[in-house]
């Protein structure tokens, strides 16, 4: 039996700030990763640093990676299909976190940060994953109301 969770409107409001937050942060991360914005790599740079970690197949995981983020960031942002985009970022996020747990804990640590900041945005997309996007989309936006015969 499916059920369905009744959000107040200030829960709803909590969850769209979330998902605000967390859409700048993927479309920045993922802009930089795809297209190079914002003075990042694009996916052929992230891909060469990906192979020098010996991440599998780095060409496809750095576009995989970059496609995850901005357009789960998108997603984020409008809320439709959040539940589902979570698993990708989720997955994404695990591998960010085990690539810098060597580093240690902290994001400030010299030379390379640590897990802190990829382990943050890992729990976040989990939570959202599971609580949901909330009343405040862009499907119920333009939803109809269904009419209900008597």
């Amino acid at each position: 039996m499916a059920r369905t969770i009744n959000y107040s409107a200030f829960q709803s409001l909590a969850l769209l700030i979330i998902r605000i937050a967390i859409a700048m942060v993927f479309l920045y991360h993922g802009s930089q990763k795809l297209f190079g914005a914002f003075g990042g790599p694009d996916y052929h740079q992230f891909a060469k640093f990906l192979a020098a970690k010996h991440v599998p197949m780095p060409m496809e995981s750095a576009i995989l990676s970059g496609c995850a983020e901005f357009f789960g960031g998108l997603i984020f942002l409008v809320g439709t299909g959040l539940r589902l985009i979570s698993i990708p970022l989720a997955f994404n996020m695990l591998v960010a976190v085990i690539m810098t747990a060597p580093n240690g804990f902290g994001v400030t640590n010299k030379p390379y940060p640590g897990c802190e900041y990829p382990l943050t945005l890992l729990l976040v997309v989990i939570s959202m994953g599971l609580l949901g996007p909330g009343e405040y989309t862009l499907d119920r936006l333009f939803r109809k109301p269904v009419k209900v015969m008597p």
